[in-house]
């Protein structure tokens, strides 16, 4: 392709579908209930750890921890806060939040339960009580998380579908444009792909999708980034923390990636097996850019290469 500028046990357990360990995001202003805390889950969770509502609301969206063990009682802004804007934040408002703290009156867990809170664990704490608490909260999470999923995937390629992108690029934009980061977005339509369907059938079609689908997915090396179907024939890829640069390189591999999956297509103009155009828009967000520019951006830079013989790639910087 052509470029330009958990543990071990006889049943199911949700929580080894993370495939790593569960991240924990501790937040108390004082260190030694930090500490108290840090030895109950150290051994087999990634335990992170903050001393203020900003330090932790910063955490929770460089870490994105699976649980929130969080103190009510901190000076300037206080777990109450913390609960309030997490759950107001669209990136962060699944993340169950554990308060723990040394009131337990009715009117302090319902104003918590009242703001998304999860659960209550009372100072002192019995570490036993705590872990089980905890591994209930993040079993209930994943099992969630595993059924969100499902809404967004598309049923014939197994990718993610286009509902799941125009949210994911409107979350990523924000991210972008929240921390002056650059963002990439990659539209890749499947050459001739009306011909395949009229000479081989639309099974044959469909199974190409599949199949192109999975070689596409298998050029993403970040868990950050994302393959959709865009409809049809067309896919949609966004790249967070990405220059040009590295999506033409991404773009490149799966122009290769194509020619190695060799897919007879005996009607196509520019291969003997299916081929994919790529357009490539990346910018950093400033001014009234917003979400839809990058989107206009990247298609039109796919127009670009589809009329400039197709099996190519072609992109721009905002």
């Amino acid at each position: 392709m052509n470029a330009s500028v958990g543990s071990a046990g006889d049943s199911f357990n949700p929580l080894q579908q993370l495939g790593r360990r569960p991240r924990l995001l501790i937040v108390d202003d004082q260190p030694v209930n930090i500490q108290a805390l840090y030895q109950v889950f150290a051994h087999d969770h990634q335990v992170f750890m903050a001393t203020s509502g900003v330090q932790a609301l910063q955490l929770c969206r460089e870490k994105q921890p699976d649980l929130l063990l969080l103190d009510i009682q901190m000076p300037g802004m206080d777990g109450y806060e913390v609960c309030r804007q997490i759950k107001a934040d669209a990136e962060l408002a699944a993340l169950p939040v554990v308060f723990v703290t040394a009131h337990s009156d009715a009117e302090t867990e319902t104003r918590g339960l009242d703001l998304g809170a999860v659960d209550f664990i009372s100072k002192p704490f019995s570490p036993a009580v705590v872990r089980a608490r905890v591994r209930t909260h993040l079993t209930l999470k994943v099992q969630s998380d595993l059924l969100r999923e499902l809404v967004f995937i598309d049923g014939l390629t197994g990718v993610y579908n286009r509902r799941h992108f125009d949210e994911r690029l409107a979350r990523e934009f924000q991210r972008a444009r929240r921390q002056g980061s650059s963002l990439a977005l990659m539209m890749i339509d499947v050459d001739y792909f009306k011909r395949f369907n009229d000479r081989y059938g639309h099974l044959a079609g469909d199974d190409g999708l599949r199949r192109v689908a999975l070689a596409l997915k298998a050029q993403l090396k970040r868990p950050a980034d994302l393959l959709s179907r865009f409809g049809g024939e067309e896919f949609a890829c966004v790249l967070p923390d990405t220059e040009l640069t590295g999506a033409l390189s991404l773009a490149e591999a799966m122009g290769e990636a194509m020619t190695a999956l060799d897919i007879a297509h005996a009607d196509s103009d520019v291969a003997r097996s299916l081929s994919v155009s790529i357009g490539v828009a990346a910018l950093r967000p400033h001014g009234t850019l917003a979400a839809a520019d990058l989107v206009t951006a990247a298609d039109e830079q796919l127009y670009l290469a589809k009329s400039g013989g197709r099996r190519r790639a072609c992109g721009i910087t905002l």
